[in-house]
C-alpha cells in the first residue's frame, strides 16, 4: 500500500468540502483533499493509505469525509488520533482507522502494511515495524462485512435462518 501523507488537523471540510455536500458521493471524492493536496483524488489508488499527524478528521460529523476516502480506494488511515465523530463514522462505513504515535516515522510515497489484528505496521521502504493500536476482533468484522449496515444485515439474516 502506497502512503500518503498529511499533517495535523485535517478536518472533514477538507476531507468533504461543504460546497459539494448536496452533490453524489462520486463528485464529493472528487474534491477529497483539493486544498492540502490537489493531486490526491485523481492519483490515489485503491489499496493506498492516508497517514496524518494528530487530530485528523476533527470538525463537522459529516460522514461523507470518510465515505469520500473509502470511494476513493483508501484501504486505512492511520493516524497519531482523530476526531471523535470521524474515527466512528469511518468504522461503521467499513474504513479502517488506526491510531500510531509514530505516523511522522512514514514518509510520502512510502510502501507500508499494516495487521489491524496486532496493530503491527511494517514501513516496507525503510524496514521500520511500528506499534499501533490494534482493533478488537468485532471492529475487524464489521469492516470485512462492509461496515455497521452489512454487518447487522448479515448478523439479523443470520439470526432469521436459526429460527
Amino acid at each position: 500500500m502506497r502512503a500518503w501523507v498529511f499533517g495535523d488537523n485535517v478536518d472533514t471540510d477538507v476531507l468533504a468540502p461543504g460546497r459539494y455536500m448536496k452533490l453524489p458521493i462520486e463528485e464529493i471524492a472528487r474534491h477529497c483533499l483539493e486544498t492540502v493536496d490537489p493531486s490526491f483524488a485523481a492519483s490515489v489508488r485503491p489499496g493506498d493509505i492516508v497517514v496524518a499527524g494528530r487530530n485528523f478528521g476533527a470538525g463537522s460529523s459529516r460522514e461523507q469525509a470518510a465515505e469520500a476516502l473509502k470511494h476513493l480506494g483508501a484501504a486505512c488511515v492511520v493516524a497519531k488520533s482523530f476526531g471523535s465523530i470521524f474515527y466512528r463514522n469511518a468504522l461503521n462505513l467499513g474504513l479502517p482507522a488506526i491510531a500510531c504515535a509514530d505516523t511522522d516515522r512514514i514518509r510520502d510515497g512510502d510502501k507500508v502494511t499494516i495487521d489491524p489484528h496486532s496493530g503491527v505496521i511494517v514501513n516496507e521502504t525503510s524496514g521500520e515495524r511500528l506499534a499501533a493500536q490494534p482493533l478488537p476482533d468485532f471492529l475487524i468484522e464489521m469492516i470485512a462485512d462492509g461496515g455497521l449496515v452489512p454487518h447487522l444485515e448479515k448478523r439479523f439474516k443470520a439470526k432469521r435462518a436459526t429460527r
